[in-house]
């Protein structure tokens, strides 16, 4: 296998990195833009790897694309690289046009050409849960005041219906990739895998913005009631998960990965406060975020089936080391975590009418 993963220099993108040493590749190219999430380190212990090859650049870059592929002659492809913060695109919409559905562009178009040569053999588009919208306030019901659906988990049959630019360019990324299956006969298939949580993600998001905010002795904010669900998977798992559809996947097949571990964000803040023994009193509601999303959840049983994956890490152990990694890491998030971070919060989400 001669495989090129884009964004290995983010948190799930740089796990995977790490499980395809394992697995022994042929040759592995990271091809990541570095932007504000990207980090470097994130992969630097690997670069000694003579198998190894980073690549700064931006996916989007069609002739460096093209590049890529003549002088290392992929064969294989895991997209991982995608501006994946809800929050940042409702004030910065442009960069996730750029990068997940222009950049997702390049590779196809890369990619079918060296299909069309007879040397290309499998596409892996990384998607989320978030192309398919929300199932409301409780199992099968709707709670933003749209009728219940007919069932009370997202499965790969389920329509995608977006509500966030994010999850819109995911769910138009997604879209065009299965086109090529049917007009250009590319072997691509997409894994829409559900929350991941686990070290070295960047603390914008929920958990690692807890964890930080708590050490600091932040305040810990919450959107809404927090009552908001999510189903939480482990990056091992999910990078498990990426590896079995890359190598057993049916091409023009989609296949949920998820965590089965449906929790209220607010139960998800106290256990991380518990475990790093601060005080439920840093929790503050702020202003809910618009057009929020109530309730995730996946139902699995395809990948189970066809790939034989499942999730191994039980909720309360991948916290654990969740937590403990971040401890032991201040170096890693102190230095992302330093002045301009907090402002550039306070900035934007002022434009949004919300509380940093």
């Amino acid at each position: 296998m001669r495989l090129l993963v884009t964004g290995g220099c983010g948190f799930i993108g740089s796990a995977f990195l790490r499980l395809a040493l394992e697995r022994k590749v042929e040759r592995l190219v990271n091809l990541d833009a570095l932007s504000y999430s990207g980090r470097r380190e994130n992969q630097a212990e690997l670069e000694g790897d003579e198998r190894y090859r980073f690549v700064h650049g931006d996916v989007a870059d069609a002739e460096l694309v093209r590049k890529i592929f003549s002088e290392e002659r992929i064969d294989h492809v895991a997209h991982f690289a995608a501006e994946s913060h809800v929050d940042r695109s409702l004030f910065a919409a442009r960069a996730f046009v750029k990068t997940n559905i222009e950049g997702t562009l390049a590779l196809l178009e890369a990619a079918r050409a060296a299909h069309a040569e007879g040397t290309f053999k499998r596409f892996l588009h990384v998607s989320t849960d978030e192309v398919y919208g929300d199932l409301g306030e409780t199992r099968g019901g709707g709670g933003d005041g749209v009728p219940p659906r007919n069932d009370d988990i997202f499965r790969e049959t389920t329509p995608v219906s977006p509500k966030n630019p994010y999850a819109a360019t995911k769910a138009g990324a997604d879209l065009l990739a299965l086109s090529y299956v049917r007009t250009h006969g590319l072997p691509l298939v997409v894994t829409r895998s559900s929350n991941n949580y686990g070290p070295r993600q960047f603390p914008e998001k929920l958990m690692p913005l807890v964890i930080t905010n708590a050490i600091l002795g932040k305040p810990v904010p919450v959107y809404g009631d927090g009552k908001n669900i999510r189903d939480w998977l482990f990056v091992e798992d999910n990078c498990e998960g990426v590896w079995a559809a890359l190598e057993r996947g049916r091409p023009g097949e989609v296949y949920n990965v998820g965590g089965e571990n449906e929790r209220e964000n607010i139960s998800v803040v106290k256990a991380i406060l518990a475990a790093l023994g601060k005080p439920e009193s840093l929790i503050q509601f702020v202003k809910d975020r618009p057009g929020h999303d109530r309730r995730y959840a996946l139902d699995s049983s395809k990948a189970k089936k066809e790939l034989g994956w499942s999730p191994v890490v039980p909720f309360e152990k991948g916290l654990a080391r969740t937590v403990d990694w971040y401890r032991k890491s201040e170096p890693w998030w102190r230095a992302i975590r330093d002045e301009s971070f907090d402002d550039y919060y306070k900035k934007h989400y002022g434009k949004l009418g919300l509380k940093a």
